[in-house]
């Protein structure tokens, strides 16, 4: 469906038919990561997993990092297919394939530093970090596939392609699973098997997708212009523009990225045991995100559009349809973690002494997810409309706060104090975003 057939009118209907490509094709990386656990659990001792759990986490960390080649994307696609104006759907996807191509050649040629710096700061066994740095510099090599990925991605979704974002998702993660039941299975390559799977896999999922992409933008070229506007990569305005959106979602990012960090190390502080459960709980939440930035996404698409058209009756209408249906969904996955949750728990772990206190926490991973979809749900709104400072400014002030508030109470009221300034974290970050919401909704129009 084309960005403007898909947006006129947006019914829930239309709106879960976007989202429900966005669960699904969340879903597909958990579902590699238990693969990948599989396959080296049955052939390799124990330092193998953790290898790959350390090596995945360095290079993670770098790409979360450059999570902005996703986002301002979408924005700016979705903004200029609005106003369909597609010799502009262009350039910003081009301006993001080539910023991706250099951001991870710039990896690749920084290899050393970036793996030295990583896995110092994981602190592993010799073990580990021998076999974990063979993972990573033999994956690393994939680097300028995965960040043009992001950026192919975020045009997918500015476009309102949702299917054909769950596309390259399934041939890249079902590609990956096929190669490392090969590579480390049938021909026991172990940990290396594994990095050399994912490397043939994003590669070809960068190829597949670069195709999809320029066939859409293909599809959409009637204007008189070049098709591959090359010019705009020189052009200061829009590079300026691109670069502070971009800079500001970076920032936003290693905050969030911040707070988790600060939770875990927190509930380190408190216990092993705490450090546990709470490793669970969040594993918990992190899979309640798949379904509410189901609906996050189409939020980012359809305001974009409303935006790049002017037209502040579809704003509206996106804002309130998709974030009902958002709302519904985190009230129903925190009552399914109060119901299901203790028998989750029992199947993710046997130590009584975790199970125990992960139970005495599910209240407040539930309340967590039923109160985050506010922040997910501005987010979205924000990234669609590329008002990236504001987005910015909240996850910073919301940082600060948590690991002020934390640091202050938790020494002293333990556990309880943490999932309560944890839960404040996710409020404020809406809370501050929802201050600069009045503004954005006036600046559509203008």
């Amino acid at each position: 469906m084309s960005a403007r057939t898909a947006t006129v009118s947006p019914t829930y209907g239309q709106i879960v038919r976007m989202a429900w490509p966005v669960i699904l094709a969340n879903a597909a990386t958990p579902l590699l990561g238990l693969v990948d656990t599989a396959v080296i659990g049955h052939t390799r001792p124990a330092a193998a997993l953790g290898a790959i759990a350390i090596g995945a986490l360095v290079l993670n960390f770098i790409y979360w990092a450059f999570g902005f080649l996703r986002m301002s994307t979408t924005g700016f696609v979705a903004q200029a297919a609005g106003a369909e104006d597609f010799f502009a759907v262009r350039a910003a996807t081009l301006r993001a394939l080539v910023t991706g191509t250099a951001l991870g050649l710039g990896i690749v040629i920084l290899q050393l530093p970036l793996a030295t710096v990583g896995f110092h700061l994981m602190e592993a066994t010799d073990e580990i970090t021998r076999l974990g740095h063979d993972y990573f510099t033999i994956r690393v090599w994939a680097a300028p596939a995965t960040l043009v990925t992001f950026a192919i991605s975020g045009a997918m979704i500015g476009l309102g392609r949702m299917r054909e974002l769950l596309a390259l998702q399934l041939v890249l993660n079902g590609l990956n699973i096929v190669l490392d039941l090969v590579f480390a299975g049938v021909l026991d390559g172990g940990v290396r098997g594994i990095a050399y799977g994912t490397l043939i896999a994003e590669w070809t999922a960068a190829l597949y997708g670069l195709s999809r992409i320029i066939r859409m933008l293909r599809n959409q070229h009637h204007d008189a212009l070049t098709f591959l506007p090359w010019a705009e990569l020189r052009r200061l305005e829009a590079l300026r523009g691109t670069f502070i959106a971009q800079g500001n979602i970076m920032i936003r990012t290693l905050a969030m990225l911040a707070g988790f960090a600060w939770f875990t190390r927190q509930g380190a502080a408190l216990g092993e045991i705490t450090l546990a459960a709470n490793h669970i709980l969040i594993s918990l939440i992190g899979f309640c995100a798949f379904f509410l930035d189901g609906f996050a996404l189409p939020a980012e698409t359809l305001v974009g559009t409303a935006k790049g058209r002017r037209d502040l009756a579809l704003f509206d209408h996106a804002v309130a349809r998709t974030t009902l249906l958002a709302a519904f969904t985190a009230l129903a996955l925190s009552l399914v973690l109060v119901i299901a949750g203790p028998t989750i728990i029992q199947a993710m772990t046997n130590l009584e002494a975790v199970r125990s206190r992960t139970g005495e926490f599910l209240g407040f991973a539930a309340i967590y997810v039923a109160l985050s979809v506010s922040a997910f749900q501005l987010d979205g709104i924000f990234i669609g409309t590329t008002h990236t400072r504001e987005m910015r400014n909240a996850s910073l002030a919301s940082a600060g706060i948590f690991m002020a508030s934390s640091a202050w109470l938790v020494p002293t009221y333990g556990p309880v104090a943490l999932w309560l300034t944890f839960i404040g974290y996710v409020v404020v970050r809406a809370i501050t975003l929802a201050f600069y919401y009045p503004r954005l909704r006036r600046q559509v129009i203008e």
